[in-house]
């Protein structure tokens, strides 16, 4: 008979660590409530399913923006162009007008906020939420698309963001 190990999940500053030396792209997630446009920084987007066109990304629980967000029929995702850094900081800030200047911005199908100077852009429905830890896993049906040829994406890697080059 084997003997079962207890599971033994590593701490919470190590795991950060580790995960800090993954890339990851970042994301704008915009929508409008009752008339006012909400939107906050995620870098844990990712495609789900290519048959539905499904996408993901996380909310953590503590979110001021979450409350709101989750009430809106059509939300945008907003994949940031490499120079896009300080946008990606204002809406991860609180406390702050995110949809003030300097923040360029239009309304987009659906009434969905559209953030300027982009790389593209996915307007989605909600799909479903699941609640996993102390997160939020939203999952969007992607309705439309726009796109900029040749855009470069915004990284974050290791508490920073930076620019994806390409190897010759």
């Amino acid at each position: 008979m084997t003997e079962t190990l207890p599971v033994q999940a590593v701490d919470a500053e190590r795991f950060r660590q580790t995960l800090a030396l993954h890339a990851a792209g970042v994301v704008v997630v915009t929508a409008q409530v009752d008339g006012v446009p909400v939107g906050l920084t995620a870098t844990s987007f990712s495609s789900v399913s290519l048959a539905p066109p499904l996408v993901s990304f996380y909310v953590d629980h503590s979110s001021t923006t979450w409350p709101r967000l989750r009430q809106a029929d059509h939300f945008a995702v907003n994949v940031l162009a490499s120079d896009q850094a300080e946008v990606a900081s204002r809406f991860a800030r609180r406390g702050v007008d995110r949809f003030a200047d300097p923040t360029s911005w239009t309304l987009g199908p659906y009434g969905v906020p559209l953030l300027g100077g982009v790389s593209a852009h996915l307007i989605c429905s909600p799909h479903s939420t699941v609640d996993i830890g102390d997160h939020v896993l939203v999952v969007g049906l992607v309705t439309e698309t726009g796109l900029e040829p040749g855009g470069r994406p915004l990284l974050y890697h290791r508490g920073r963001f930076g620019r994806f080059i390409p190897h010759p």
